[in-house]
């Protein structure tokens, strides 16, 4: 792994960050679990795509600068560095986003990616069942074959930012006696079509940050799947190994976290009693930073995401938490009012359970990295 930055990446952080310190907002916008913040949201990602930052790592073609992965990752850095605004177009592009240039048509990369890229069209994850979270192979909704489609049906839950998106991905099976992991197939679906009705799920802060989708046999033409019919896992595990892997969960946002931390330490006249956390966090977050640039050098030699990604997965997910509950700590009986660490937090206790939770990494782990003996299963 080459540490050194060649000149073009320099220009490229100095540019992101000169652009971002103009034009980040000066105070931080309305949640985007709200209508009003969710349309804000929107609005920025706009503003990016018309800079051409909203997909640095994209083909020029599609809003993008052709970024390798270690400029993409300097620019992360840059932008959670300067306290930029949360991605509402996450789940579009840095999930379904890589699946469509790897398994997409030339057609449906024409067709989706723009308004994806430019926030006219935000995409729901439609991927958890009510008996089907992390062990998505035991999902029951479905789809039959019909003149010019499919029909599908069933009921998807957790679905993030489906309270207010415009269309969503997930996988039905379209084989109902073939085992399992088979018979599935990849659908993208309109969220407003006729058969489908979205129901929010209030969180703790009574904002819906997720939703339930009801399907009652909704139409979605041929050109909206993605991959062949029936190999739906594979394509799936795309995305899944982006979410755990590279993509979702950048090393910036903990690496300005941890920043912070320490920052908000040496505040409180650094106590000693929190200095081995802090320590620990800030640590924690640039080791996770050191082994995304290894990650991003193998994808630049032409290797791939695989089941290393859920290492990832686990490390920077308890690195979250970790980090945030130090910072409550640290902040004591105000740290109840303390807005943007209560929040982190909040969003942190959710890491070791969504994109597949922590008994779901640690099988991969130990079955597909160690080749220990496969989990008994029904």
């Amino acid at each position: 792994m080459d540490l050194d930055i060649d000149a073009g990446s320099a220009a490229l952080r100095d540019e992101a960050r000169a652009w971002l310190a103009e034009h980040v907002p000066a105070k931080p916008l309305p949640s985007m679990d709200t209508a009003e913040g969710f349309a804000r949201h929107r609005e920025w990602e706009a503003l990016l795509a018309e800079a051409r930052w909203s997909v640095v790592s994209w083909p020029e073609a599609y809003h993008g600068r052709d970024c390798s992965p270690l400029q993409w990752l300097l620019f992360e850095e840059e932008y959670y560095a300067a306290g930029a605004p949360g991605r509402v177009g996450q789940n579009g592009i840095f999930m379904l986003a890589p699946t469509l240039f790897a398994h997409g048509t030339p057609r449906q990369r024409d067709r989706i990616l723009p308004p994806m890229a430019t926030g006219e069209q935000v995409w729901a994850q439609a991927w958890s069942e009510p008996e089907a979270g992390s062990d998505i192979a035991a999902l029951r909704s479905s789809a039959v074959r019909t003149d010019g489609g499919w029909l599908l049906s069933g009921q998807k839950t957790w679905s993030s930012r489906a309270a207010f998106a415009d269309r969503a991905f997930g996988l039905f099976r379209t084989d109902p006696g073939a085992h399992r992991h088979h018979g599935l197939t990849y659908f993208m679906f309109d969220l407003r079509a006729e058969g489908v009705t979205v129901r929010p799920i209030p969180q703790l802060d009574g904002e819906p940050g997720f939703a339930e989708i009801f399907l009652d046999h909704v139409f979605v033409p041929d050109e909206d799947v993605l991959g062949e019919p029936g190999e739906g896992w594979r394509v799936a595990m795309t995305t899944a190994n982006n979410e755990r892997g590279l993509s979702l969960r950048s090393p910036g946002r903990f690496v300005a976290a941890s920043g912070r931390l320490a920052a908000l330490w040496r505040e409180h006249g650094r106590p000693a009693s929190a200095a081995d956390r802090v320590a620990d966090a800030w640590i924690g977050a640039r080791a996770y930073q050191l082994y995304t640039f290894g990650t991003a050098s193998r994808l630049a030699e032409g290797g791939s995401l695989g089941p290393e990604s859920s290492v990832n997965k686990l490390f920077w997910s308890h690195v979250d938490v970790a980090l945030h509950e130090t910072a409550l700590d640290l902040l004591g009986p105000e740290g109840e009012a303390a807005g943007s660490w209560v929040d982190g937090y909040l969003f942190s206790l959710a890491g070791p359970i969504y994109g597949g939770t922590d008994q779901i990494q640690r099988n991969t782990i130990a079955e597909r990295l160690l080749g220990l003996p496969r989990e008994a299963r029904r």
